[in-house]
């Protein structure tokens, strides 16, 4: 099991595909599974129930991902670190590589994403995700077995960097 984890725009879904793909198992998206059993959009379940009910069905949807016995890849959300549940879930069922960008990299890629509810508002993206990067970071640090630097690299590059790690684990 590989779980991918970083801030939003770090390419966790991009690359997790890809990686998914390559090595011939499924991909699961642990913020679609929250979607798919809400049947709301994560703006949505932000507005409507807050983040403390997005918080509990994530680190279901992790214990969940977690259980299977065949090899995949999951992509986390960008907070997913911030349970420390979660973190030991992840760590014990496989290899954790956090998949890590500057905040401007980050900003650029996502644009102007109406789906990411910490920027909806924001007047300034790169101030928003300098913060929360630097809330997140030491949680980053300590949850992955393996950092992959994804500023300035091609998908195929860090893809074939987390090939590596996981192929080696």
């Amino acid at each position: 099991m590989l779980w991918l984890i970083g801030m939003m725009g770090s390419g966790k879904t991009s690359v997790g595909v890809e990686v998914a793909a390559r090595r011939g198992v499924d991909f699961i998206d642990t913020d679609e599974l929250v979607t798919a059993v809400t049947d709301l959009t994560i703006p949505e379940i932000w507005e409507h129930r807050g983040e403390e009910e997005f918080r509990r069905l994530e680190r279901q949807m992790i214990a969940s991902a977690a259980s299977g016995d065949e090899p995949v890849v999951i992509g986390t959300g960008g907070g997913a670190v911030l349970a420390d549940d979660n973190v030991e879930v992840m760590r014990r069922s496989g290899t954790v590589v956090w998949l890590a960008a500057a905040p401007e990299t980050l900003a650029r890629r996502i644009g102007r994403d109406s789906n990411r509810p910490l920027l909806a508002e924001a007047e300034d993206p790169v101030e928003v995700l300098r913060r929360v990067l630097a809330e997140r970071e030491a949680r980053y640090r300590r949850a992955a077995h393996a950092v992959v630097t994804t500023d300035d690299k091609t998908i195929d590059e860090v893809v074939e960097e987390v090939l590596g790690l996981w192929n080696g684990s």
